[in-house]
């Protein structure tokens, strides 16, 4: 297992040999976390164009848990206007542009059954595991900001489960520090090499779970499939995605965040962790989320030490 070696131009609390900063940064982070869903909800009167106020509460939010959700009042409005506005607003300009987006780069979530989209489950009904998002991309186009944005609810299901990476970053590092340096290596997860969606050919893509980026923010690379993925077969490497498995999986965890969103609302997020229940459609209520990843951090969210 080969670790990955990281030059950083700023002090990180997230690199191992900085154990003050790290215990420092901790302590402010566990002050007063929210626990419950509805601490993160910030109502807004006008999603494109957010009062200072508003902006600042969702900021405060985003500084604090990497997350945030605009409760909107555009409702089944289906403008892709709304989630660019909002986006804009927190400084996201390099949208990953997939060849499944629309033409402003937003990919439109909804179940398909009778194209490409069929083939993969975001355009299905299914249950998503656990993940945080771009995890196959090549490493100098990470995804860093990941927003949603609501038009329509299924008839049932689709809950979304919520989790900050900077707080399992610390459950692990509590738990064992090596965890962490074992997550770090360069090589732990390896997506195989097979085709694209574009049906252009990809190589295998390996890398961290958990990196530094050179603002000395916390990036996390995550999947929970258990297919088309191979994991370093270290024992520590096998340790620590079991407690892993366990932060995330904890029943009636503080630190897990679930609940369904309904039209009109998103998520802004520095591309937290997140899954997805599946769910049951009618005639009335097929489910339309419009998602839009980012190469780019969520502005003025950087570390400060």
């Amino acid at each position: 297992m080969q670790l990955a070696k990281q030059t950083l131009s700023v002090t990180s609390p997230f690199a191992l040999d900085n154990e003050d900063l790290y215990q420092r940064w901790r302590d402010k982070k566990s002050f007063a976390y929210p626990n419950r869903i509805s601490e993160l909800f910030i109502e807004v009167k006008n999603p494109k164009q957010l009062s200072k106020g508003e902006h600042a509460a969702i900021l405060a939010l985003t500084q604090k848990t990497n997350m945030a959700i605009y409760i909107g009042n555009t409702g089944n409005n289906p403008s892709v206007e709304i989630p660019i506005a909002i986006a804009n607003q927190f400084g996201l300009k390099q949208i990953n542009k997939n060849w499944l987006a629309d033409d402003t780069g937003l990919t439109s979530l909804k179940v398909a059954n009778d194209d490409i989209r069929k083939k993969y489950i975001p355009y299905t009904n299914k249950l998503i595991h656990w993940h945080t998002d771009g995890y196959y991309n090549t490493p100098d186009q990470q995804i860093h900001a990941l927003n949603l944005h609501v038009v329509q609810q299924a008839a049932s299901g689709g809950e979304n489960q919520l989790m900050d990476h900077e707080i399992a970053y610390l459950l692990l590092r509590e738990k064992n520090p090596d965890y962490i340096r074992a997550l770090m290596a360069n090589d732990v997860m390896t997506i195989p090499a097979g085709t694209n969606a574009d049906g252009s050919a990809r190589p295998d893509r390996s890398g961290p779970v958990f990196s530094i980026s050179s603002r000395g923010n916390l990036h996390m690379r995550y999947t929970a499939r258990t297919k088309n993925i191979r994991w370093s077969s270290t024992p520590l490497v096998k340790e620590a995605l079991e407690f892993l498995q366990q932060i995330l999986n904890r029943q009636h965890s503080s630190y897990v965040f679930k609940g369904l969103l309904e039209p009109g609302m998103g998520l802004i997020s520095n591309n937290v962790l997140h899954d997805r229940a599946a769910f049951t459609e009618d005639a009335q209520h097929q489910r339309h989320y419009y998602r839009a990843r980012y190469f780019d951090r969520l502005a003025n969210t950087d570390f400060k030490g």
